[in-house]
Formats: structure tokens, C-alpha cells, sequence
């Protein structure tokens, strides 16, 4: 990766009686940056920002987010106008090459990917190693780790057509593990992928097809699940996908980076949203309930919150929510299921938020995780099901990050450094003399 940085002035920073000059850069959009790499060195002290949210760990090209004006861009795109007119394929392009494909680069993506669906025979005798009631998220957590044990062909990091490799079977196969671990959790014969199928209607037929019976894939239903996918591709350096890179950057396989990101997903502060919000819809009960409920959550003493509202970088409507809400509706009226009572509490819910004015005022709008919640319980996804869906599109982006900090000749291994608090040096005291 070439940098696009571009220098822009400095900034100095005084300490007792030495000043420092570091210097300052700029993006393409968003903030500039004051680049601290140098000043440990020249200083001899370091820089606390918990959880790094005031830190740039890296230079990236893929993913630009304003939360204050509600913007996500991929490669430069907003987001609805890649969910409303593209699909998943055509996305994960854009996001690992850096451009569109024209129909000869689509038809080629698509066929790499669509080859490498099937995994090893012996893969399937890896899943009997699990309890038949384990969480799907902790089979992938294994599953995906054990890529690398099976496909040794492509785990040299050095070697560039092996990065090619693995990143089509990583994307390729992991519909194929998710899908493989809800039929292990329920008992259910594993469906082969089929090539005369897009990828998310595959994904769909391996999941919901039994073979007593022929599987009709429902369009409305396979399009509201290709958008999910989209809006959850990446998000630029959350949790997981620093997780992916930071493991990445000791050069360990990508198989390896990936299972890490998932374990880091796993986290219900992370890719446990819409199964919260799910679970608080169902808690709730009835319509009835609702004005019980939110009492409480604008209660600051009561500990209930509502979950699927707001969002920790979007202050303002959190952009992908707008094309999830739209087709999360399209769903409902496909199936005709509105007076589902879980269902019927969310829309309830998401008016009262939408006009309520303690919600508008503090910006609590129901967000991706509120709609895709019931999206995915309407398409009849499993609720346990909900964060490894989640996994299956986010790989696309952590491959994408993993490739591009792979290829970013300024990358370094992860070494955070820390403000240490614990004992001085002491001396050891033998055990009968304490």
C-alpha cells in the first residue's frame, strides 16, 4: 500500500523543560493526525488512551466513518447506494481491490469464489469433536482455526498467489462452516453448496434446505439477507478487525487472523448487539409493557437499557439502519407476519423512539442491530445464529484490512506499551521467613 498521507504542519508538546515537534498529517477526509510514532524516543514517555479510541493504529484506505453526520463510506461509496444496488460479491471486490470490477473482473471473483465453497471431506469429522448443544460461534472459533491444518497450501504469507488462495477459500468457505454448525447444533445432515446459486441464496439453501424436500429460495428474503451481509462487511478499526491486524502483524496465517477476529466478535458488547436487542423485544413480551419499560430506560438509576438504540461512533442516525429499516419491512410484508408479538412490540418500540422526545433529543435512533435483529428472526434464523452471520460478512473486511496491513511496508508488529502501577522492585524472601 502506497501512503496517502500528507504532511500538515506540526504540533508541540511540552514536558518540564523540553518541548517536542511531531508531526501532523492528513487524510482524505476526517481529522488530522498527530503522529506520536517518535515520541517515547525523543521524550521518554509514552501516550495513555484506553481502548484507543483517541489512536490511530494504522493508515487505511478501506473504510472512512463520520458519526457525527452519519456518513460510512466503502473505498468512497456510501453504504446505501452499494446495499440498494450492488450485492455481495461485487462489494467484497471493491473492498480487497480498491475499484469496482467491470464484468470480466465480476465474472472471474465470482467464479474463484464460487469454487472454493466446498471444504475437505475430513472437515466434517472435525465437527463431532463438539458437544451437539455448542454455541455456533465457539464451532467457528475452532472450525476456522482448523482451515489452516487443512489447507496448508495456502498459509505462507510471503507467498502472494497463497494470500490470493486463502482469501478466496476464507470467504468462500465460510457460509459453508456457518451454516454447518447450525445443522451440527440441530441435528440436521450438512447441504452441500451448490454453484448454480449466488452467494447469499448458497448460504440460505445450506441452511434451511433438508433433503426430503426441495428448498424455494424467496428473492425479497435472499435480497434483505445480501444487504445485511453489505452493511456488515466492515467498520473500519473496531475491536475485531484490530484484533485481526494485530494478530496479523506478528505474520501468523490468515486462518489464524480470522478465528482471532471472530473470538473477539464473539464479545456481547460486539457482535452480540442484535441478539441483546432480540432478547430485551422478547423480555418485554407485549405491547402492553412497553410504557413499563420505558420508564425505565430513562430512569438513570434503573439498570435496563434498550438495547438497539443509539450507537457508541454514530451520533447521529446510524446510515446502514436506514437501508436495514427499509428492508426489514419488505421482509414483514413478504411473510406477512406483522402481528408476531415480538414483532409487534419492536415496531411499537421503534415509533415511540422516532418520535418520543426524550429519544430525539438525546439521538437515541434505533440502529442496525434493533432492525437486522428482526430482520434475521424473520427470515427464521435462530437467535444464536445471529453473530455468526455476522462473522460470515465481516471476514470480507478483515481479510481486506489483513491484506492491506500485510502490504503496508510502515507496518510494524502490535506492541501496545502501558503505565505500569504494580509493586516497585523487591527482594525475594525464602517461604519460612515470611
Amino acid at each position: 500500500m502506497t501512503s496517502k498521507m500528507k504532511p500538515n504542519g506540526s504540533a508541540k508538546i511540552s514536558i518540564k523543560d523540553k518541548t517536542i515537534e511531531l508531526p501532523v498529517y492528513s487524510g482524505t477526509v476526517g481529522p488530522d493526525v498527530v503522529d506520536i510514532s517518535k515520541f517515547y524516543k525523543e521524550s521518554d514517555h509514552f501516550t495513555l488512551d484506553p481502548g484507543f479510541t483517541s489512536t490511530a493504529s494504522c493508515e487505511s484506505q478501506i473504510t472512512f466513518i463520520d458519526g457525527d453526520k452519519g456518513t460510512l463510506l466503502y473505498r468512497g461509496y456510501p453504504i446505501d447506494e452499494l446495499a440498494e444496488n450492488s450485492n455481495f460479491i461485487e462489494v467484497a471486490y471493491l473492498l480487497l481491490q480498491g475499484e469496482l470490477p467491470n464484468e470480466e473482473e465480476y465474472q472471474q471473483f465470482n467464479h474463484n469464489i464460487t469454487y472454493h465453497t466446498m471444504v475437505h471431506e475430513q472437515f466434517k469429522t472435525f465437527f463431532n469433536g463438539f458437544r451437539r448443544d455448542a454455541h455456533p460461534m465457539a464451532i467457528m472459533c475452532g472450525a476456522v482455526g482448523a482451515l489452516s491444518a487443512f489447507y496448508h497450501d495456502s498459509t505462507d504469507v510471503t507467498d502472494q498467489r497463497q494470500r490470493v488462495v486463502a482469501t478466496h477459500r476464507m470467504i468462500a468457505k465460510m457460509p459453508t462452516i456457518a451454516a454447518m454448525a447450525h445443522k451440527y447444533t440441530v441435528g440436521q445432515p450438512y447441504i452441500h453448496p451448490r454453484n448454480d446459486l449466488d452467494y447469499t441464496e448458497n448460504f440460505m439453501q445450506m441452511m434451511f434446505a433438508v433433503p426430503a424436500e426441495k428448498y424455494e429460495i424467496n428473492p425479497v428474503l435472499a435480497k434483505a439477507l445480501d444487504k445485511i451481509f453489505i452493511l456488515h462487511m466492515d467498520h473500519e478499526q473496531n475491536a475485531s478487525t484490530s484484533t485481526v491486524r494485530l494478530a496479523g502483524s506478528s505474520g501468523a496465517n490468515p486462518f489464524a487472523c480470522i478465528a482471532a477476529g471472530i473470538a473477539c466478535l464473539w464479545g456481547p458488547a460486539h457482535g452480540g448487539a442484535n441478539e441483546a436487542a432480540l432478547r430485551m423485544l422478547e423480555e418485554i413480551g407485549d405491547v402492553s409493557n412497553i410504557p413499563e419499560y420505558i420508564k425505565r430506560a430513562k430512569d438513570k438509576s434503573d439498570p435496563f437499557r434498550l438495547m438497539g438504540f443509539g450507537h457508541r461512533v454514530y451520533k447521529n442516525y446510524d446510515p446502514r439502519a436506514k437501508v436495514m429499516r427499509e428492508a426489514c419491512h419488505e421482509v414483514l410484508d413478504a411473510l406477512d407476519i406483522r402481528q408476531e408479538p415480538t414483532l409487534k412490540v419492536a415496531m411499537e418500540l421503534e415509533r415511540i423512539a422516532l418520535e418520543d422526545e426524550y429519544f430525539v433529543e438525546k439521538r437515541l435512533c434505533p440502529n442496525i442491530d434493533f432492525y437486522s435483529g428482526i430482520t434475521l428472526r424473520a427470515l427464521g434464523f435462530p437467535t444464536e445464529m445471529f453473530t455468526a452471520l455476522f462473522a460470515l460478512a465481516r471476514t470480507v473486511g478483515w481479510i481486506a484490512q489483513w491484506k492491506e496491513m500485510y502490504e503496508d511496508p510502515a507496518q510494524k508488529i502490535g506492541r501496545p506499551r502501558q503505565i505500569y502501577t504494580g509493586a516497585a522492585e523487591r527482594r525475594f524472601i525464602p517461604r519460612a521467613k515470611r
